[in-house]
């Protein structure tokens, strides 16, 4: 799958599922609540979450953005184009992927029955 449809596939994702997520999250949250007791398991976890998911974030931008500053260099040395648009979409998709896949996860996790 090129990166372009990978990265519209991941925002769409995060558009329709991190909602869900946070809808889930308040619904729980104002279930505890009402009967006096604190989850916070589940609070501390959407915050580690949201920041270990930045720092891949960071991590990961950081990198493709050395890949692509090392192809475009490549591509003017042997004489080739480069194309910024690529170039700009694996950038994005790099940032997205950390933040797509814990919307996921959550979404699964709090999805399931619990018998």
């Amino acid at each position: 799958m090129s990166t372009s449809r990978r990265l519209s596939n991941d925002l769409a994702t995060l558009w329709i599922e991190a909602p869900i997520v946070i809808a889930m999250r308040m619904q729980q949250m104002w279930m505890t609540a009402m009967t006096g007791s604190v989850n916070s398991t589940e609070l501390n976890r959407m915050v580690s979450e949201k920041l270990m998911a930045a720092a891949e974030s960071a991590v990961a931008v950081n990198m493709a953005v050395a890949q692509q500053n090392i192809a475009a260099m490549t591509a003017m040395a042997t004489g080739g184009g480069s194309s910024s648009r690529g170039a700009a979409d694996a950038i994005a998709q790099a940032a997205v992927t950390p933040y797509s896949k814990r919307v996921r996860s959550n979404v699964r996790r709090l999805t399931k029955h619990k018998t």
